[in-house]
């Protein structure tokens, strides 16, 4: 009997990417989005069912859940992909889009994951594997929001991670560096005030390092090999980098003191 997988967030980048290799690899793939109607090719898959499913509205997570048991009778892994990025100065942001970053990519996959949750502690199995960044562990500056609702991913996986254990269920974490996605498109709130001159300085070098950053950009296939490695290994292991960058920053992130690390991060955008 094939394995069922339960994904969010499906309909680009590293969610789409997963949904296909699991696609290729046999199993049930259950392809969650906000509208169904951005799933493209995955939609004229066999074992894929694609559904609708926003994070931050209840009700479309419970139907999901309820769709994908009335398909394929049990969830074995659930990924939590969905999410974006909110970058800059906090003054900038209006309290609504504060929430909304918090609202996805935290209380969103506490949401999910609790709705996933009654079905695997009753079949004593399951993975969980969070979504977070090398933006978990390091922050680069005007990520005060992106960061703190990553670094939250990373406590509450960790946490989950003893008291799963419990029940048979495993977490894990996977942390990819940056990834060719359209996080610099709709996955991306970037707020800026001019009138804020102050910041200007350090909202230029974050923008010419991104570009930087970017050019050595990981493909989302890689992180949802990595995936594939996290829901497969058998392993109890909690964390797995993802791309070069990832293991490059998150090394030095761990070697370095506090002065040392954000020294460097100073330099690389001239600041």
């Amino acid at each position: 009997m094939a394995h069922t997988i339960f994904i969010t967030g499906a309909s680009s980048g590293i969610g789409k990417a997963t949904a296909r290799l699991f696609a290729d690899d046999g199993w049930n793939v259950v392809a969650t989005m906000r509208n169904p109607a951005d799933a493209g090719d995955l939609a004229d898959r066999e074992n894929v069912l694609v559904t609708a499913l926003d994070v931050t509205k209840p009700q479309t997570i419970a139907q999901a859940v309820d769709q994908a048991l009335a398909a394929h009778d049990k969830i074995d892994v659930l990924v939590n992909n969905a999410g974006y990025g909110a970058y800059g100065p906090l003054e900038a942001f209006p309290m609504e889009r504060i929430e909304r970053q918090f609202d996805t990519n935290v209380i969103g996959l506490l949401a999910v994951t609790k709705a996933v949750l009654p079905h695997m502690r009753a079949q004593k199995s399951g993975t969980i594997i969070n979504i977070s960044s090398i933006g978990g562990q390091m922050t680069f500056p005007l990520g005060t929001l992106y960061h703190g609702t990553k670094f939250a991913v990373e406590g509450l996986s960790e946490a989950l991670h003893f008291e799963l254990e419990a029940v048979g269920v495993k977490v894990k974490i996977v942390e990819p560096g940056m990834i060719n996605t359209d996080f610099g498109g709709r996955s991306f709130d970037f707020a800026v005030d001019e009138a804020m001159s102050e910041y200007m300085p350090i909202v230029a070098g974050m923008q010419a390092a991104m570009g930087a950053f970017g050019a050595q950009a990981s493909e989302p296939q890689l992180v949802a090999e990595v995936i594939r490695t996290a829901a497969t290994d058998g392993t109890t292991r909690l964390r797995y980098h993802a791309g070069a960058d990832a293991e490059a920053l998150l090394s030095a992130r761990k070697a370095q003191d506090d002065e040392t690390f954000i020294s460097g991060i100073k330099d690389r955008m001239g600041l």
